[in-house]
């Protein structure tokens, strides 16, 4: 307990002790705040001129870097002054960097307008550019000028699918054959050709882009046009497209004009397909970026060009109307329907609205000539008043005409039942065989005002059974058959078996009639009552008769080999058996007479070999009256 009481008392002396010294280093660091701040308070002077000098050199350390900025622009003006000088034609990539170099300069003295020397370099960087801006315009005109020469018609027909290139080489043979219409041509392959070289395609892209940055858009505008354009044209001129109107059109002979509108056919084809394809790639690199410039710049490049094209199928859509331009204004309207979606994909921005609605109204209009030309077509057959005369009874040129313009309409019918709906809603199929009932019942109503003017009844029904024929031959062998039914072909051919009776027996009933005897009394085989003079006056009848049937009707005409035969057996069958019937039972009167010959002049050999005479038309140009 001692140890622990003097231990205890050990401790209480040694916290007295630090207490005491904890005392004093509390006093002495009080001293030492008191110094610090009296010492911070003497330095602050010092600190505040430090911090000044400091700011300074930081300011002059600006002022130093900007001085060299603006030192450097000086000689950024030099260098782009010398480049702009030199002109673009050199270098124009390097001369396009120099003027993108001084909108850089004008910028950076624009934005520090408190330099002295800031107006004068954007007043003679401004003028530089003025400068330029002249020269680049310069330089853009003569490198598109320079890169517009009209294409050579050659390179343009290469470029044509080997199917579609003409015979020749300015597009005769254009014209197409009716039987090749209605062809798809879905495989069909068009290269456009490469109007402007590649390597200047970049040049007058960035020359383009400069002007426009420069608020050039007029003088681009004014410069693509004019040389673009005339490139287009010498082109179309070049292949051989006219600048045709209405009255050159009705001054032309028929074969020129057809001529002309094969080859328009042909060169409306190659210019949307080829030369207009071409040319708006060349407005779409050149303009890439520039989309609504693009647009306007291609559609007045070519606007010349589509107007001389349209003028001339415009011509003839509003020239006279006649039958045989039916099918070249079809030709028309096909080629039209053709490229019709293809230059509306060209041209499909709103500045090309009013070249888009210039190719629709002359499809349009073309459309409503052709249907137009179909009505009168109907009328003009039904009132045909050609004085020809067909003096043996055969076809009339009437009938073959009619019937050949039938058989190439039917070459046309998808085109023409793609005409029909272009104006309402309605069975396609319907009205083609609707109006081509129509023609042919006009024509048959011709036909039969013709017919009245033979003198002789006979060849009256010979004609018509002959053109009826021959209308329905043409019909069973062409696609018209399919559209007329079958009906309409077995209802005209009762009618060409009718006019053969009708031929039949006002040929033949009345020489009929002399090889019969009328017997009183009589059994009809004895000859007990007849008096040789009437069998002598039936005979001798009869022989005058039948030689003039001979002479006559060997100059008519049958022409169709099978009816001819046929009507030919029609009448031996009923003429020989009657003939040798009346020979047998009379022939003996005669025969122990005098001179027997004079009175039975025929055998029934003769009479078979002289039916076989009939028909030919062997005497045809002799002939010098209306029978």
């Amino acid at each position: 307990m001692e140890t622990l009481r003097d231990r205890a008392t050990t401790m209480k002396d040694c916290l007295a002790r630090s207490q005491i010294i904890t005392d004093s280093m509390t006093s002495i660091l009080g001293s030492f705040d008191l110094r610090l701040s009296a010492l911070e308070t003497a330095m602050r002077p010092t600190q505040i001129k430090t911090h000044s000098m400091r700011k300074a050199h930081e300011n002059i350390d600006k002022t130093l870097k900007f001085a060299d900025a603006v030192l450097v622009q000086f000689d950024l003006v030099k260098q782009a002054e010398a480049e702009i000088l030199r002109g673009p034609h050199e270098d124009l990539e390097s001369y396009l960097q120099a003027v993108n170099q001084l909108k850089r300069i004008v910028r950076f003295f624009s934005t520090n307008k408190n330099l002295k020397s800031s107006i004068g370099v954007i007043t003679h960087s401004t003028t530089l550019l003025q400068k330029a801006s002249l020269m680049l315009e310069e330089e853009f005109r003569q490198l598109l000028t320079s890169c517009s020469k009209p294409v050579e018609p050659d390179q343009l027909l290469g470029c044509l699918p080997a199917s579609l290139r003409p015979s020749t080489a300015h597009g005769e043979g254009g014209k197409k054959n009716p039987a090749d219409h209605n062809k798809s041509s879905e495989n069909v392959v068009y290269r456009p050709p490469n109007l402007v070289s590649p390597k200047f395609i970049p040049l007058l892209h960035d020359l383009a882009q400069q002007m426009l940055q420069t608020g050039q858009q007029q003088q681009v505008f004014i410069i693509y046009r004019e040389a673009r354009s005339a490139c287009m044209e010498n082109s179309l001129k070049k292949l051989g497209v006219e600048k045709l109107g209405k009255d050159d059109v009705q001054k032309m002979q028929w074969e020129v004009l057809e001529a002309k509108i094969g080859n328009w056919i042909h060169f409306m084809r190659i210019a949307v397909k080829l030369l207009f394809a071409a040319e708006r790639k060349v407005s779409d690199q050149v303009f890439e970026g520039m989309e609504s410039f693009m647009d306007q710049c291609f559609a007045e490049a070519t606007a010349s060009s589509v107007s001389l094209l349209l003028s001339f199928g415009d011509a003839i859509a509003k020239s006279k109307r006649s039958p045989e331009k039916l099918f070249v204004l079809l030709d028309m309207y096909e080629i039209m329907k053709e490229v019709q979606p293809e230059f509306n994909m060209l041209y499909a921005s709103i500045s090309a609205a009013e070249l888009r609605e210039s190719v629709s109204v002359l499809t349009k209009r073309l459309a409503e000539t052709a249907q137009e030309t179909f009505v009168d077509f109907e009328e003009a057959v039904d009132k045909d008043a050609t004085k020809t005369a067909v003096l043996d009874g055969t076809v009339h040129p009437l009938t073959s005409y009619v019937v050949n313009y039938v058989k190439f309409l039917f070459d046309y019918q998808l085109t023409l039942k793609q005409l029909f709906l272009e104006f309402e809603d309605i069975d396609p199929d319907a009205q083609l065989a609707k109006i081509t009932t129509r023609i042919m019942q006009a024509l048959q109503n011709n036909l039969d005002g013709k017919s009245k003017h033979y003198k002789d009844q006979a060849l009256t029904q010979l004609f018509m059974m002959n053109n009826i024929h021959y209308i329905v031959r043409s019909v069973r062998r062409s696609d018209a058959k399919d559209m007329l039914g079958d009906d309409w072909v077995q209802i005209h051919r009762r009618v060409v078996q009718q006019h053969a009776n009708q031929y039949k027996r006002i040929s033949w009933s009345k020489i009929l009639q002399c090889l019969t005897v009328q017997v009183a009394g009589g059994d009809g085989i004895s000859t007990a009552g007849v008096s040789r003079a009437t069998v002598k006056e039936k005979f001798k009848t009869f022989n005058t008769q039948f030689e003039e049937l001979h002479q006559r009707q060997s100059q008519w005409t049958v022409p169709d080999s099978e009816l001819r035969e046929s009507l030919r057996l029609a009448v031996a069958e009923v003429l020989l058996p009657a003939y040798r019937s009346f020979r047998k039972r009379f022939g003996p009167l005669i025969e122990g007479g005098k001179n027997p010959s004079k009175y039975i002049r025929f055998q029934p050999e003769d009479l078979e070999r002289m039916l076989a005479e009939f028909f030919e038309g062997k005497t045809l140009n002799e002939q010098k009256r209306l029978v």
